[in-house]
């Protein structure tokens, strides 16, 4: 009765296990008995042999002598070093499913669909759509930037710093980016002087008084935007089509409208000091002494008082005067 092979699930070769087994019964067999025995040629029985050895079933006697390993101890060792090989390969394939999971959806997001319009529902589909899209753009990113933020960490200095280095990222990359700001994008303590350090650094950048809603667009091939004002964990994705066409209108009309967060090359002589062009900056901006104070740290009555200061030093009576005189020195 042909017996039943088993040894194939910790690597052993059928013809290996019929060695194996040949020399279990009969241990004092040597390789060309062996090869005799089977009807093969003792070469094939030789690296049988080693390989039985190497999976340590056989421990080798002399030329062309060999013994079983007690089966219980090798076997044993043979399943508990298969089973920690499969989990480690499984747990690397477990690893790796993200990122099939990103090719996946990366490429389905280059092709339009049957409709021009998805609707994207939860926070994991909202977030892994924007990881998809900033992974996706090789050429340009055009933004309308507002709250509500998704995903963002507590910590303000920690936002700040990932928000500069996935830009810089882009901006390796060759990516374009133009994106206009509003106040509300500048609630964040810190996130000024970040918006200023981004323009330093290759981002282009306006602000406007109001954007009419968050949008994102890659490459004028795909867009983002959110459906519902406040909430973030409902979008539309969008694929070519006349409805991209007209937001990627409305962003280059709002971009003209939009000022410059930076004036181009300010004069060093007489130049502020960097928190009053901070302050400037700020109170250009449109904040409240508020939020100002929240970018400068400190509270809004001392924000009133270095905005007054840096008023007076102009040589001006009104903020708004302070604005135009500021811009007409080229800080601004």
């Amino acid at each position: 009765m042909e017996e039943q092979r088993v040894l194939g699930g910790v690597g052993v070769a059928e013809f290996d296990e019929r060695v194996y087994r040949l020399l279990l019964r009969q241990p004092s067999r040597r390789t060309a008995e062996l090869a005799a025995a089977l009807g093969v040629a003792s070469s094939r029985v030789r690296l049988a042999l080693r390989r039985l050895t190497e999976a340590g079933l056989l421990r080798r006697t002399g030329p062309g002598g060999y013994e079983p390993v007690s089966p219980e101890a090798a076997l044993g060792w043979l399943v508990d070093r298969h089973r920690l090989e499969a989990e480690a390969s499984l747990a690397r394939v477990r690893t790796t499913v993200g990122d099939f999971a990103q090719l996946y959806h990366s490429g389905r997001m280059w092709v339009a669909p049957a409709g021009v319009v998805e609707i994207l529902s939860g926070e994991d589909a909202v977030k892994r759509q924007m990881t998809e899209l900033a992974r996706s753009v090789t050429t340009e990113l055009l933004c309308f930037d507002s709250p509500p933020y998704l995903g963002r960490p507590d910590s303000s200095h920690d936002t700040n710093e990932s928000e500069l280095e996935d830009t810089r990222e882009l901006l390796a990359r060759g990516v374009d980016i133009r994106v206009v700001y509003c106040p509300g994008s500048l609630d964040r303590p810190g996130r000024m002087e970040t918006l200023l350090r981004l323009a330093e650094e290759g981002e282009r950048s306006r602000f406007l008084p109001r954007l009419p809603f968050k949008l994102r667009i890659a490459d004028r091939r795909v867009g983002l935007l959110p459906l519902v004002d406040g909430v973030y964990d409902n979008i539309a994705l969008l694929h070519p089509s006349r409805l991209l066409d007209a937001l990627i209108e409305l962003f280059d009309v709002y971009w003209e409208r939009g000022q410059p967060l930076t004036g181009d090359s300010p004069p060093a002589d007489g130049r502020p000091a960097e928190e009053d062009l901070l302050v400037l900056r700020l109170l250009n901006s449109g904040l409240k002494d508020e939020a100002i104070g929240r970018h400068l740290g400190v509270s809004a009555r001392t924000a009133t008082r270095k905005i007054a200061a840096v008023v007076e030093r102009l040589g001006v009576t009104t903020r708004f005067q302070a604005g135009v005189e500021a811009a007409a020195r080229g800080w601004l």
